[in-house]
């Protein structure tokens, strides 16, 4: 019998958000608590909310649709720099896409400095990594390509980075096409350094920068079958089953699947285990139960919006039990796993159009 699953307890920090998009954990006051961070594209300041009264700060104003952010320590001071995306639209012919660095410039609950560092149309993804050992760089992965137009996206998309201090662009690749959603950054082969993987039109891949200063690319999946542009991924995740690696996807793009895939002879082989999301964007993996088993955490914006929380009842990966987080009141577009409270335990946060809620992991309490 399945031992009981993690239990929450719902905080709602923020329900006056206008395009709720992304929310982010970081500790950006350097007291050991991670506060959240969100990102709203309606909105023209990105805003923080700080650990653990939740009073709200501006980090940056003036911002025109922003779309993404990923933070990290950069210098070694504890506060982390942060890139950030705006200027986005659906139809990268008309999406300037401003790369900004924003750092903090003394006092964290005071507004930070920022720095445009780039304009590549339709940026919508940003992560840090580590890629050569020669520290982080910030990954950018754009919607499509500029010349691309809805909703076919019929042309090729770059991946690029930057290298924080000379912040020039550099090409990863060129040669995927259509709609390239989610990236993911994981030490895939375990040699200490990151890959990037990428769900797009053409499937889910793995980009590994090689001793000669090249990217290789490895396809890892088709993703969904159906035809153009109903095809291949949205969304990409790494988890682990015990010791057993799996890949998470939601398909097609804003698509209605929760899919998982084992590898087995050399091959990613495709298992859908939910079909019922309309409009489906967040995705993450995380021990929620300490159990050793990843648990998926996947969410949508569409009709009947929910979060859903899915877990396997073995290492096998061949059964998974689907319990809601939070059904009809977070239509997630993103979701973000930390320790809010210090107890030891990983909780959730979720933002979507308007809202901004934590999940308080409460397994094992009274």
């Amino acid at each position: 019998m399945l031992a009981a699953g993690p239990q929450f307890r719902t905080h709602v920090i923020a329900d006056d958000l206008r395009g709720g998009y992304q929310v982010v954990a970081a500790d950006l006051n350097r007291d050991g608590k991670p506060d959240l961070i969100a990102l709203a594209s309606g909105m023209t300041e990105l805003v923080w909310f700080e650990n653990p009264g939740w009073e709200r700060h501006v980090l940056a104003s003036g911002l025109k649709a922003p779309i993404n952010l990923a933070a990290t320590d950069l210098d070694g001071d504890g506060i982390p720099e942060i890139i950030l995306g705006s200027d986005f639209a659906m139809d990268p012919r008309k999406s300037a896409g401003t790369v900004f660095v924003l750092k903090c410039a003394g006092d964290p609950r005071a507004p930070w400095s920022i720095k445009e560092i780039d304009r590549l149309p339709a940026t919508h993804r940003l992560r840090w990594a580590n890629i050569d050992g020669k520290g982080k760089v910030a990954v950018d992965a754009p919607l499509a390509g500029a010349a691309a137009v809805p909703p076919d996206y019929r042309a090729a998309v770059p991946l690029v980075y930057y290298r924080a201090g000379s912040w020039k662009r550099e090409l990863i690749a060129d040669s995927l096409e259509g709609v390239l959603h989610g990236i993911y950054i994981n030490d895939f082969d375990g040699d200490g350094r990151d890959e990037v993987l990428t769900a797009s039109f053409v499937g889910i891949h793995l980009f590994k920068l090689g001793p000669d200063g090249k990217w290789g690319r490895t396809k890892l999946a088709k993703g969904s079958p159906e035809p153009w542009p109903r095809c291949g991924a949205s969304e990409i995740a790494v988890g682990h089953l015990g010791e057993r690696r799996f890949l998470c996807s939601i398909e097609p793009w804003h698509g209605n699947e929760v899919v998982v895939y084992f590898e087995t002879a050399g091959k990613w082989i495709r298992r859908v285990i939910d079909n019922s999301m309309v409009d489906g964007h967040a995705l993450l993996v995380a021990d929620l139960d300490g159990d050793g088993r990843d648990e998926i955490v996947a969410g949508y914006r569409g009709q009947g919006k929910s979060v859903n929380v899915y877990r396997a009842a073995d290492t096998t990966g061949t059964t998974w039990t689907r319990a809601p987080l939070d059904a009809g009141g977070m239509g997630a577009a993103s979701c973000a796993v930390a320790d809010l409270n210090g107890d030891g335990k990983p909780d959730l946060a979720c933002i979507d159009d308007h809202q901004l809620k934590w999940y308080e992991n409460v397994r094992g309490s009274e």
